[in-house]
């Protein structure tokens, strides 16, 4: 499994980074296909980068936001980082972030960590981002997840889960219930829903206001 929110994010991300993309991400990226390069993605929580590198790989272009500094540090210095990638890294809370519509935007086991009088403002923020056919991607943790109860930590039922995603075109809803050890070697018990979700192509969301 993976990300807790650890003390020691220098050695966090070297633990991390190397892994493989998540499979949400790897969704999202087949159903929204191969097209010229350059389009924007966004990614929320972007940690080491290791779902950064492969957009940045297959050609996008990408704003990544994490609000510790040592997570762009991380990103913009790896070696695997591809020739002439479009990457700008921005250090910052995804709550209060403002970023351009997207095709994509992508924040694995990231958004949790919203204060939950945050949360639902993030979430319209993502939603209304999205282009007509763009996709989110990522995970929210349930109920049972043992960060349940944390001040700062966003959680929510199966009920709750499934009707953030009304108005959308639902790929991927899978829930995931777990113990396993975090990269920090401490034991916690995961309860998860893996999400992909696309915004129909013929939509009437009124779109958010961005700025760079």
């Amino acid at each position: 499994m993976s990300e807790e929110k650890p003390r020691d994010w220098a050695g966090y991300y070297a633990k991390t980074s190397e892994r493989a993309p998540r499979p949400t991400l790897l969704r999202a990226l087949d159903l929204l296909g191969e097209s010229p390069r350059g389009r924007q993605a966004v990614d929320l929580g972007c940690g080491g980068g290791r779902d950064s590198i492969e957009m940045l790989r297959r050609g996008w272009k990408l704003l990544a936001i994490d609000a510790e500094a040592a997570a762009i540090a991380a990103l913009t210095s790896r070696n695997d980082l591809p020739p002439g990638a479009a990457l700008e890294g921005r250090v910052g809370r995804f709550e209060h972030a403002r970023w351009p519509q997207a095709e994509l935007v992508n924040s694995s086991f990231a958004l949790p960590l919203c204060d939950p009088g945050d949360f639902p403002v993030l979430w319209r923020n993502i939603v209304q981002s999205l282009m007509p056919g763009g996709c989110f991607a990522g995970q929210l943790f349930g109920e049972r997840d043992s960060f349940h109860g944390r001040a700062g930590i966003t959680t929510m039922s199966r009920e709750q889960a499934r009707g953030l995603l009304d108005g959308l075109d639902v790929a991927m809803f899978e829930e995931e219930e777990t113990d396993a050890i975090t990269p920090r070697g401490k034991p916690k018990h995961w309860h998860l829903f893996h999400i992909v979700a696309r915004r129909p192509r013929q939509s009437f969301l009124a779109p958010v206001t961005t700025s760079s």
